[in-house]
């Protein structure tokens, strides 16, 4: 095998990995395959009570509408993740339609592969669209069989369809939806051939997921009976979640199965890819752990990843060719080895080969360094210029990582320090100096910030040519009598637990964006209005405040009332000194018809408009009738009437 540094386009690659952007690292590739039992269980509809909020679907279409809503919400978020729906427990079988052996429904009974494991198209999900919301079923995919179904085939059937399907993705998943917490009973044979099939998937990666779901008639889901041989939980991702899986409740007790499982699905997303990773963390010279950093905060916009041509017969996506061409008669292509870069300098244009310009990059091997502590305090706000990265640590490369970082964590949180640190995140990356400022548990109360996790996030510090000039502007401050009005009206609105999620107010034009393309994908009715999760409720304000809005109206009045009372005043005082502008425009504006007041200004009043350049604010109406109090002809365009006016003034007053 050839070694890295002979690779031919090694070179090519580190330029390109300068111009990443931390959103090509926002998440891996996923695979996820559905597993949801088909059952009489599965398929009874709940018993009408008197709760608006109870189930009204059956435990399996609570299942597959999750499935479809989760489809949704993959193919805008991650449109590369790819997405299975296999059905166990069915009379019918199918493995794949073009099964070159044609046993697939013989290899895998009572196993259906309503959609095959892929990233999901628009006929896929318009498919399962009709079966959730119309009972569109011409293959009889709901109808259950008598016996029970073979765990062992539905985790060799999908051990296949992973291996076919998504060999190199890195997150690969299982999601079983079952009611049933004993399919084998007693027969340990079927137990122990489903426990080696389960092994194998853990072997190939490939985690599983369990979403139990609980009755009332039959009690608590219980995981030791057979699940327990075939989930093999991590404990290290369970901190926080003493109680392990929490099965989901179906019945009239005004919680939604459907809403409870996609709370669960969600709850289980693939985690983030890292920005960088296998980061060195110099804590103290000869003090090294190693960490990963995510960027949990992104800016999300719309993004067009493809071009499409559809101009024939099927739309189909457009392949983009980038080609520099000379501005000259010929328009000769030029090659990339003809390209030079340089910098401007002087007016004149300095030229770097391709060792010096990657020189010029070279700051040495990524790293993390601590270059001393501050307290917290000595960091402000102004200072923030970009967004965070948080840090977590990495047991690969350094045996003990969590317990060093653990304790620093612990060590700045109770002292209220910060630390100044030296950051090179990745190969030919610009330094920068960074804070890294612990955060609380979400759990605690004094966070503040109950979405984000605990840990250390190093925070960019500014050099001097980002330094921005502050707004030094005076701004007015509202008396103490309507400070205390707000009070009231803000002490009565306040979000749940005092804390905003951002989580719960999606972003509204965005939605709408999206809500455009999946009508126009699945053909469906474009909706007429956008929904929008930001709007005021007006009717619980005027519910919670309405009578101290009131109150604050009133105040803001009274107020208002004083300050125009003491303007008012103001103005009277400078019409009494005597201020000339005032006086001719006041002037002006007196008497009878048009023109009338202008007529009557004294000769001062002419001289000093003159002097303060306001004769040709005056109209053309004024300008006449003030020539002919004077005796001069009131002819001409208003250019010539100033003329003739200003003439007058200065060989007369």
């Amino acid at each position: 095998m050839a070694s890295r540094s002979s690779y031919p386009y090694r070179e090519e690659e580190e330029e390109e990995e300068e111009e990443l952007d931390e959103s090509d690292y926002k998440t891996q590739k996923d695979a996820v395959l559905f597993a949801i039992e088909i059952s009489s269980s599965m398929l009874e509809q709940p018993a009408k009570g008197s709760s608006k909020k109870g189930d009204k679907d059956s435990a399996a279409t609570a299942a597959l509408k999750c499935a479809y809503q989760i489809m949704q919400q993959r193919i805008i978020a991650t449109p590369s993740d790819m997405m299975g729906i296999l059905l166990f427990g069915t009379e019918n079988s199918k493995f794949r339609e073009d099964d070159e052996q044609g046993g697939g429904s013989a290899r895998y009974p009572h196993c259906y592969l309503f959609m095959d494991l892929d990233v999901p198209i628009a006929e896929d999900v318009k498919r399962l669209k009709n079966l959730v919301e119309e009972g569109d079923d011409p293959e009889e995919v709901l109808k259950p069989t008598d016996g029970a179904a073979n765990m062992a085939n539905l985790l060799f059937c999908a051990n296949q369809i992973f291996t076919t399907n998504a060999p190199n993705f890195g997150s690969r998943r299982l999601f079983i939806i079952t009611d049933n917490d004993n399919p084998h009973g007693s027969d340990k044979t079927l137990r122990s051939s489903a426990a080696v099939r389960a092994k194998d998937l853990y072997d190939l990666g490939v985690i599983i997921e369990l979403f139990p779901i609980s009755r009332k008639d039959e009690g608590v889901f219980d995981l030791t009976k057979f699940y327990d041989d075939i989930i093999y939980r991590d404990p290290a991702s369970e901190i926080g979640a003493p109680d392990g899986i929490k099965p989901a409740k179906s019945g009239d007790d005004g919680l939604s199965l459907l809403n409870s499982l996609i709370s669960d699905i969600n709850s289980k997303q693939t985690p983030k890819r890292a920005y960088f990773s296998h980061l060195p963390f110099e804590v103290a010279p000869g003090l090294t752990i190693a960490v990963k950093g995510y960027i949990p905060l992104h800016v999300q916009k719309p993004a067009r990843s493809c071009y499409i041509y559809v101009e024939g017969e099927t739309p189909q996506i457009a392949t983009g060719e980038t080609t520099k061409l000379e501005m000259s008669e010929s328009l000769r292509t030029v090659h990339k080895s003809e390209l030079k870069k340089a910098h401007k300098f002087g007016g004149e244009y300095v030229h770097f080969t391709p060792e010096e310009t990657k020189s010029l990059k070279d700051w040495g091997s990524h790293v993390l360094r601590i270059v001393g502590f501050k307290p917290r305090s000595a960091i402000p706000a102004w200072a923030s210029i970009k967004k965070s990265t948080y840090i977590f640590p990495a047991e690969e490369d350094y045996v003990g990582s969590h317990r060093v970082f653990t304790a620093l964590w612990k060590k700045l949180l109770r002292d209220d320090k910060v630390a100044l640190a030296w950051l090179v995140a990745r190969v030919n990356a610009n330094p920068i100096l960074v804070a890294i400022m612990p955060s609380r548990s979400p759990s605690d109360d004094e966070s503040g910030t109950p979405f984000l996790p605990a840990g250390l996030w190093l925070y960019p510090l500014p050099f001097a040519d980002d330094l921005r000039e502050p707004d030094k502007r005076a701004t007015a401050r509202a008396p103490k009598a309507l400070i205390s009005e707000m009070e009231k009206v803000v002490k009565n609105l306040h979000l749940p637990k005092g804390t905003y999620n951002p989580a719960k107010f999606p972003n509204p034009a965005l939605q709408w964006h999206y809500r455009i393309l999946q009508a126009l994908a699945l053909e469906e009715e474009v909706p007429e209005h956008p929904e929008d999760l930001t709007v005021p409720k007006y009717k619980a304000i005027a519910r919670r405040s309405g009578d101290a809005l009131r109150e604050l109206n009133e105040a803001f009045e009274a107020e208002a009332a004083v300050a125009r009372g003491k303007r008012a005043v103001k103005h009277e005082l400078e019409d009494d000194s005597g201020h000339p502008a005032k006086k001719s425009r006041i002037a002006i504006s007196g008497g009878g018809g048009a023109g009338a007041g202008a007529a009557g200004m004294s000769h001062a009043q002419l001289k000093a408009a003159l002097a303060q350049g306001t004769l040709g604010k005056m109209t053309v109406v004024d300008l006449k009738a003030i020539l002919t109090s004077k005796g001069i002809s009131p002819t001409g365009k208003k250019a010539d009437l100033l003329d003739k006016l200003e003439d007058w003034i200065e060989n007369n007053v």
